[in-house]
């Protein structure tokens, strides 16, 4: 065996291990009789652990070095490292929160479990992407995967209405950034993101390129905004969040938003930070309608999931704000701060959207989905316990102190601050009191109105302890930041 070889493929270790295991639980699944699906279940919490293992293995390695192998196609470094354990995480916390829901539906079969852990190969690829190909063929996987996970409940109109909108603008979107990043090649004649940076350096005095390279970033800049879900590119998520089925909207809501940040960050700033006067104008435009039209109009929501997926809009709305604060007047040095505020705003935002979907979940049984606001009406009489865990996702989502969400929000605005986008801090501000009334509105509902539901609220050992760890893991996190807010720091020194 060739031992320098595999020395030198070993920071894409846990990519090998996922695939290797998604592979062999697929077929052992094909061959299951087992309608509870326990082998496959157990086999992708395994398989999970493992990627876990294969990851630290690799930044102890590396002692959180770069490492860059395929020829410039592949980065290891500790952003993407960070990134991979959080979706781990928010992976796994969908396998527990769903398991219940899936059977009571008859949905829990091995498509999910093997498309979902398919999502987050593709997920992974698109974090560890150093190249344009390796970026789209991320991109793809973890799209066409969740594609078809939103069309799990063939029986649901919903479903199959949302999967066909998601399916459609999710190709358009993927047209538009092809079409940006085959302008930014053709501009520059090379693919690696390193390289792209170093030959837009030399571009600068070309004005006929630069106009060329500003209308193929306009095209790269709207393919992320799809993604990110952000206004205007945001028909798509109220329907897919409301269409598809609860565990599916759980995982577009957490890996897919990761999968997106990374894609930003290796694109715009690690390939095209040259250009970044040009893409701070966009994305600052971005951020203030979506987090206009993302808090105004979930206030007119009355499903849950439709009320999130404004929230999501909004949120990603934060978090282009901590992207464009980082280079001021062509001055970089804003720029770790920046981008290490908007990373620790994704990690803290997915922690909350995988809890508030999780409690979606804890109340919805066989034929009742609970996703309707009312459905929350008195849930402090029927559990004072959840109520009090609902209530801390909702405080942080609005992002009021003592939680993490405040600490978040805090962190963006003041790098704005500190980037001189005064104006656009001040909307951002009164965009969140806006927002704040549709987040205590669920706090009202749960508290002070009389419950219509009284069944028991029925939930295995294992869901209420992960449920219980996520919400509180907001007021933990919001008392204690610095240690996470240092991590995110040193991770996007590693860039």
């Amino acid at each position: 065996m060739n031992w320098t070889w595999v020395v030198d493929h070993l920071p894409a270790l846990p990519e090998i291990v996922l695939l290797v295991g998604v592979s062999a639980l697929m077929i052992y699944d094909a061959g299951s009789k087992d309608p509870r699906r326990t082998g496959t279940y157990v086999g992708a919490q395994l398989i999970l652990a493992a990627c876990l293992a294969a990851t630290s293995f690799v930044l102890w390695g590396s002692g959180g070095g770069r490492l860059v192998i395929f020829e410039g196609l592949f980065v290891a470094d500790l952003m993407g490292h960070v990134l991979k354990i959080v979706s781990y995480g928010a992976v796994w916390a969908a396998l527990v929160f769903s398991r219940r829901y899936l059977l009571d539906r008859g949905l829990l079969r091995g498509e999910f479990v093997t498309l979902m852990l398919f999502a987050l190969l593709g997920t992974m690829v698109l974090i560890s992407a150093n190249s344009f190909l390796t970026v789209y063929l991320g991109l793809e996987l973890m799209s066409l995967c969740l594609y078809a996970m939103v069309a799990l409940d063939r029986d649901s109109p919903l479903a199959t209405e949302a999967a066909m909108k998601y399916f459609v603008l999710g190709a358009l979107a993927s047209g538009l950034l092809l079409y940006g990043l085959s302008m930014i090649y053709g501009a520059t004649g090379v693919l690696t993101l390193s390289e792209v940076s170093l030959r837009l350096g030399t571009l600068a005095g070309n004005v006929a390129d630069q106009r060329f390279l500003a209308f193929g970033l306009v095209f790269v800049v709207a393919g992320i905004a799809f993604k990110l879900g952000v206004v205007p590119f945001h028909m798509w998520i109220p329907d897919v969040y409301h269409g598809a089925p609860t565990p599916v909207t759980l995982v577009i809501g957490s890996i897919s938003k990761l999968a997106a940040f990374a894609m930003a960050v290796r694109l715009l700033v690690n390939g095209m930070f040259p250009l970044a006067h040009d893409w701070q104008q966009m994305l600052a435009l971005l951020a203030l309608l979506s987090m206009a039209i993302g808090n105004i109009t979930a206030i007119a929501q009355s499903n849950i999931k439709r009320m999130l997926a404004y929230s999501a809009i909004a949120n990603m709305g934060f978090l282009l704000l901590g992207l464009l604060s980082g280079v001021v007047g062509g001055n970089g040095r804003n720029a770790v701060d920046a981008y290490s505020t908007a990373l620790f705003y994704a990690i803290t935002y997915v922690v909350m959207s995988v809890g508030a979907f999780g409690m979606v979940l804890l109340l919805a049984r066989a034929g009742f989905e609970a996703d309707n606001l009312d459905d929350f009406r008195g849930l402090n009489r029927r559990s004072p316990w959840y109520a009090f865990l609902m209530m801390l996702l909702m405080l942080s989502l609005a992002g009021l102190p003592p939680t993490v969400g405040f600490y978040a929000k805090l962190a963006v605005l003041q790098s704005a601050v500190a980037a001189g986008q005064l104006w656009l801090a001040v909307a951002a501000v009164v965009l969140s009191l806006v927002g704040a009334f549709y987040y205590l509105r669920i706090v009202k509902l749960m508290y002070f109105d009389d419950a219509r539901d009284t069944q028991p609220i029925v939930a295995g050992l294992g869901f209420r302890i992960l449920l219980s760890v996520t919400a509180l893991l907001v007021l933990l996190l919001g008392l204690s930041p610095g240690w996470v807010m240092a991590g995110c720091l040193k991770a996007i020194q590693s860039l």
